[in-house]
């Protein structure tokens, strides 16, 4: 089977232990998942079947964006609830305070990724390390902020939202929100509403067709050479600018890239069905 959707994941279950329960619903050997959320995290996740898979590194998956919920006063070596101890009861703010401080983190930011993250160190998830008390030493990052608001504040809690570049850490921007108020904070939810034109749609199935935003390119020799890997001129392609494009029929598709005049797969013969 192959299938291209996005699915919801809940809180408490890691991808991989989603993903199980998806296969395990479709009755499917072959999946994957695009876009890790930990365990804490819920929401969208663009989830693949068969060899739809093989389009994922081919998608517009950017930007993203996230709700999440920020318990002022709740400090937590996870930045969420899941280690909050002993959470302090602190006068309220003004919220013309806290928009201000949202405002002021639009733009790039250079920062320190939360340690209970899904970041790989050597292969293993950054929280498994951090779960198993090893120490956990991640290098400074940068993101993109492309806009944050406020949707409500009820004291202690504020709930905002925000579109940001790919691999932003919602939990560093709360950390952030609560170190400016001059407090610890943590996030109590976090759930991921789009992943660029992707948002969740009860698992309907996405036309690869779709979703590939690339450039289409028409090819004027005999399309059974494409899909059996022979070497592509130039001149028998629509457009001849450097690029990534797109090639297909009805049944089958490639992804080519035109570079230096040189004609190279990136991938070959996907069945469209």
């Amino acid at each position: 089977m192959n299938r291209l959707f996005v699915a919801y994941k809940p809180t408490g279950l890691s991808s991989n232990q989603f993903l199980s329960r998806l296969k395990r619903k479709y009755n499917v050997k072959k999946a994957g998942y695009s876009g890790t959320l930990d365990p804490f995290a819920k929401g969208c996740l663009i989830v693949a079947f068969g060899n739809f898979t093989r389009f994922f590194r081919f998608l517009d998956k950017a930007p993203k964006s996230y709700r999440a919920t920020l318990w002022l006063g709740a400090a937590s070596d996870t930045l969420d609830i899941e280690q909050v101890t002993n959470p302090l009861i602190i006068e309220a703010f003004k919220e013309e305070q806290i928009i201000e401080i949202l405002q002021g983190l639009k733009g790039e930011l250079e920062y320190e990724p939360p340690i209970f993250s899904a970041k790989r160190i050597n292969g293993v998830r950054a929280y498994d390390l951090a779960r198993a008390g090893k120490e956990v030493v991640l290098n400074k990052i940068n993101s993109t902020i492309y806009d944050i608001k406020l949707i409500h504040y009820c004291h202690p809690f504020v709930t905002f939202e925000a579109t940001v570049s790919e691999g932003t850490y919602i939990r560093s921007l709360g950390r952030m929100i609560a170190e400016q108020l001059g407090v610890d904070g943590s996030l109590s939810a976090l759930e991921r509403l789009r992943e660029g034109s992707f948002s969740y749609n009860n698992e309907e199935s996405v036309s690869p067709l779709d979703a590939l935003t690339m450039k289409r390119i028409k090819f004027s020799g005999d399309i059974e050479d494409v899909w059996l890997g022979k070497k592509i001129a130039l001149q028998d392609l629509s457009i001849d600018e450097e690029g990534v494009y797109l090639l297909h029929d009805e049944k089958l598709a490639a992804v080519i890239e035109i570079k230096d005049q040189k004609v190279s797969y990136l991938l070959n013969k996907v069945s469209l069905c």
